[in-house]
């Protein structure tokens, strides 16, 4: 009945949204459009052999091989309708219209919303029970777009764990009873055919090195050009301001302190004046350390599917805080997932509304001209009006969604948003530090991010200490 009501909404609520990206035809265009332009010349007008060589432009082909082909015999992904058993018209709203999938893909111009579409699809087949439909559709996934290796820890130990091992019940409590080789060959082969067909043809011209080397590029440094409101955004700000304190008291070199800005350029590297600087494998430890408890839990207790998209959201929120030269816009990686669990409690819900006001507002920075100023905040009101008064009515009866200091918290964006886009242009300091705007705004969210990434943590280990009491009474 639910899914029926749903499919209703679905039609006007497609067409509305339809029409107003229709409206934003005629705005800006990122670097992204030009990126993308370029990858569809090179696959299109040189061979196979020379795509992953090609440096005439300085945009060069860094995706995986798969979204490098014609796509012309891909299908469509179904709805997110099916991704829940009992979907509503909330859910529909939070993903169909996602302000931020919106701003990236039809403002900043990338190709995001089909891969959410398969991930959406894949998390779907495994709440049904179809383990080798998910690993398939995940496999594909991840060579249309490498950075879904955040969450593939998650995949694989859930599939490990709930797939190749069988089960029987005795006594009325389940048993493991064996490991099925069978099924782990089946799982293989699948998984590995896809790598196979995507990467095969490098590896027989020899390129696979070369095509690895694009694809994960150590050396453009810690952070992007834009910081990601993560950790090492908190890491750099402290190293500056030791380093400021450090020139003034003459216990630093003026001409060793660092320039580096953080609004110009491509990608670079950057090096700390104070504080030890961060190499790629220190992040990989860090962030192995972020999701190595979800996993852990996941192995321990799968509790279902349930756990498994909780433990993907953790890996993708660690994979966000610690990662090596994360992108801004990965944040949706968790954001997503997470609206699937915003409509069925009021913690997940809380949690939901800090993560994705937080995180869709890190975004602005994407889009830094005049004219698009006021649509990007008229819709971010629209979707964050909505998502706040929609889950507070869902649940009414229950409490507050939010704590006072979260309110507080998130009330602070919007003198955030009046000073770096309003107030500080207006200033001679603009001239002399421009990247202010954008420290403010990345360490502010990454306070916000940081926090909902604990807050999950601690509430997936209350809802499993909760199970235990039950169970033991």
């Amino acid at each position: 009945m639910a899914a029926s009501r749903m499919g209703g909404w679905m039609l006007p609520l497609a067409f509305g949204v339809t029409l107003l990206k229709c409206l934003l035809i005629p705005t800006y265009h990122s670097t992204d459009f030009e990126v993308h332009r370029n990858w569809l010349a090179i696959t299109y007008s040189l061979p196979v052999s020379q795509w992953y060589y090609e440096v005439t432009s300085e945009w060069t082909l860094d995706y995986p091989p798969f979204f490098a082909w014609c796509c012309k015999n891909i299908n469509r992904t179904k709805e997110p309708k099916e991704i829940l058993e009992k979907p509503d018209f909330i859910l529909a709203v939070l993903l169909l219209w996602n302000f931020g999938l919106l701003l990236i893909d039809h403002i900043h111009f990338q190709y995001n919303g089909f891969l959410f579409g398969l991930l959406l699809l894949s998390i779907a087949r495994m709440f049904q029970g179809r383990h080798l439909e998910s690993a398939l559709l995940f496999a594909v996934l991840m060579n249309f777009k490498h950075i879904f290796l955040y969450v593939a820890p998650a995949y694989g130990i859930y599939l490990l764990r709930s797939y190749c091992f069988t089960k029987s019940k005795q006594d009325g409590s389940i048993q493991w009873r064996s490991f099925s080789f069978s099924r782990l060959f089946v799982l293989g082969l699948i998984v590995c055919s896809v790598f196979v067909a995507s990467f095969g043809p490098f590896v027989a011209m020899g390129q696979l090195p070369q095509v690895l080397a694009r694809l994960f590029p150590f050396k453009r440094g810690l952070c992007h050009a834009y910081w990601a409101p993560n950790f090492w955004a908190l890491y750099n700000v402290v190293d500056k301001v030791l380093s400021v304190i450090a020139v003034k008291l003459k216990l630093l070199d003026p001409a060793l302190f660092s320039k580096a800005s953080m609004t110009g350029g491509l990608v670079q590297e950057f090096q700390h004046a104070v504080l030890p600087s961060v190499s790629p494998l220190a992040t990989l430890i860090c962030t192995l350390f972020s999701i190595m408890p979800a996993i852990f839990h996941l192995w321990l207790k799968p509790r279902g599917p349930r756990g498994f998209l909780q433990c993907l959201i953790l890996c993708a929120l660690g994979s966000f805080v610690f990662g090596w030269h994360v992108h801004e816009k990965a944040i949706l990686i968790a954001i997503l997932p997470l609206s699937l669990f915003a409509v069925e409690n009021r913690k997940d819900a809380g949690i939901y509304l800090v993560l994705v006001t937080t995180g869709h507002f890190s975004l602005f920075p994407l889009l830094f001209t005049g004219p698009e100023m006021p649509i990007k905040i008229c819709l971010m009101l629209l979707f964050t009006i909505y998502s706040f008064s929609a889950l507070r009515a869902l649940f009414r009866k229950e409490g507050t969604l939010l704590s006072w200091p979260e309110s507080i918290y998130l009330s602070g964006l919007i003198p955030l948003q009046l000073i770096c886009e309003i107030i500080y242009p207006l200033t001679p300091w603009q001239q002399r530090f421009p990247f202010i705007p954008l420290l403010l705004i990345s360490v502010y969210c990454s306070l916000g991010t940081t926090y909902a990434w604990i807050r999950l943590y601690i509430s997936v280990l209350q809802e499993t200490l909760t199970d235990r009491k039950m169970k033991a009474q």
